[in-house]
């Protein structure tokens, strides 16, 4: 007999198991479904791993900087890519341990396997096509395998994966997809990476920290192109600074591959061709939903371009069927995905005032050297939709901890409605800005004028202070450039 829940989760990534903890402390009795490994991608090959490596290029840029800073380390410092890939595996799996407990401590049972959905309300868990990798003690308290299971409420929370282009797929040898880029088992002397959002730069910047020679070649004119122009001509120049080349408005049309290397066919805006031979790639081209094998198309769940297809609280077309994170949809962002699991089960708890999501006030990161971080609109999309506005900039150059830091390479960029005062978005390139970021999304949130943040005390010294000054800078009365 199919056991009973209140809310089965399918996909125990930020977005899935954040979920089930919030339908459990609502009283909720909650399943998650799980093929692989507590975490998602994000915990296990994604946010939190790749963080442990830049940090670990981080203290090597400064150990082989560190006459800068009046210190004296002997030779040039070399990294142990074994010992760092470790470092950072053990940081997930530490993490991963951690998700494990939180299931057994909110009561949350834990379905191994793959899900189906039969009809709604119901699911098939089948046996993983993935090697189950079991979670970290303390095991959840409820630990289930295959079965038929009934839900009133089912959220789909099953990721998405590397996309890959026709004719340039990953092999696992010398295309890499980030799985592969993770855990090299030896350090390529030469990189190619093809794609400039945030998972390619961050690779690229790792790499070049690691003294890989790196290119990266991307489609469009500029580097992240979801990104503020001026942020991006910063952190290019930086970038290249540090050695790195960078071809834009350039696609890589064709791969030809050897026994231990490869060449790029790269064609660039006027129609001509370079080759570039490297000993791995990078395939840094977006990400796809997992949106298979799920039965959606069997229930009548509505998709589109790879995504389920929701509102602002997760609901599908279908009563009873949910999504959230990455599989439904852009920003494909894992604290995205927590908020919207919040809000799924909230609306399903029945709690009053659930606000939608508001995807315009999603901040984004990018952990490259020098940092990028940034919430709502450019100062190019503000324009596109017609609105007037007032933008102050403040250079990192000016700010006396930055000075300090030897990281004054940077700009905070703010951008205003003129008539309201209302902040319409905010982008920053430079030390910790990845930090500083949330500063704007909380002003936003409150709906915060310019009045407000040129009143607001920022602590001294800091870097937070280019964030008041960029204010006060569009309204004339900036104070320290």
């Amino acid at each position: 007999m199919a056991e009973n829940y209140d809310v089965i989760i399918i996909g125990s990534g930020p977005g899935g198991y954040v979920a089930a903890v919030r339908a459990s402390q609502l009283g909720l009795k909650t399943a998650i479904v799980e093929r692989e490994h507590l975490g998602g991608i994000c915990l296990n090959w994604g946010c939190i791993p790749t963080k442990a490596l830049l940090r670990s290029a981080e203290v090597l840029d400064h150990a082989n900087h560190a006459k800068d800073y009046g210190l004296v380390l002997e030779g040039k410092m070399s990294a142990d890519v074994t010992a760092v890939v470790a470092r950072s595996r053990g940081v997930s799996a530490r993490l991963n341990g951690g998700v494990g407990f939180l299931m057994k401590k909110n009561k949350v049972d834990v379905i191994w396997g793959e899900a189906k959905i039969t009809k709604p309300g119901e699911i098939v868990v089948g046996k993983s096509s993935k090697p189950v990798v079991e979670p970290q003690n303390p095991v959840p308290k409820n630990v289930k395998g295959e079965g038929t299971y009934n839900a009133k409420h089912i959220i789909i929370a099953t990721g998405a994966r590397p996309r890959a282009l026709p004719g340039i797929e990953p092999d696992g040898k010398l295309i890499w997809t980030y799985f592969e880029a993770m855990k090299p088992a030896a350090l390529p002397k030469s990189l190619i990476v093809m794609g400039s959002g945030a998972i390619g730069i961050e690779f690229a910047s790792f790499y070049r920290s690691m003294g890989v020679d790196v290119t990266v070649v991307e489609v469009m004119p500029t580097i992240m192109p979801v990104e503020d122009v001026e942020v991006t001509a910063i952190a290019r120049k930086q970038l290249e600074k540090r050695g790195m080349k960078i071809l834009t408005s350039a696609k890589i049309t064709k791969v030809e591959k050897a026994a231990d290397s490869l060449t790029a066919h790269v064609e660039t805006a006027d129609g001509k061709v370079q080759q570039i031979t490297a000993d791995r790639m990078i395939s840094a081209v977006g990400v796809q939903g997992n949106i298979e094998n799920l039965g959606l198309e069997a229930v009548g769940v509505k998709t589109d371009r790879g995504c389920v297809v929701i509102d602002g609280y997760g609901k599908t077309n279908i009563a009873g069927i949910y999504a959230i994170g990455d599989v439904a949809g852009p920003p494909m962002l894992a604290h995205k995905a927590e908020h919207e699991g919040v809000v799924c089960v909230e609306k399903i708890a029945g709690l009053p005032n659930v606000h939608a999501t508001d995807k315009g006030k999603v901040p984004g990161c990018t952990y490259c050297h020098p940092q990028v971080a940034s919430v709502g609109l450019t100062e190019a999309k503000a324009k596109e939709a017609g609105r007037d506005i007032r933008v102050g900039r403040f250079s990192f150059a000016a700010n006396g901890k930055a000075i300090a830091l030897g990281e004054d390479q940077g700009l905070c960029k703010v951008i205003f409605d003129k008539k309201t005062g209302e902040l319409l978005g905010a982008h920053m390139v430079g030390a910790e800005v990845t930090e500083l970021i949330q500063g704007f999304v909380v002003a936003m949130n409150l709906e915060t004028t310019e009045e407000e943040l040129m009143h607001t005390i920022f602590p001294h010294p800091t870097v937070s202070e280019t964030m008041k000054e960029a204010v006060l800078d569009a309204y004339g009365r900036v104070l320290n450039a």
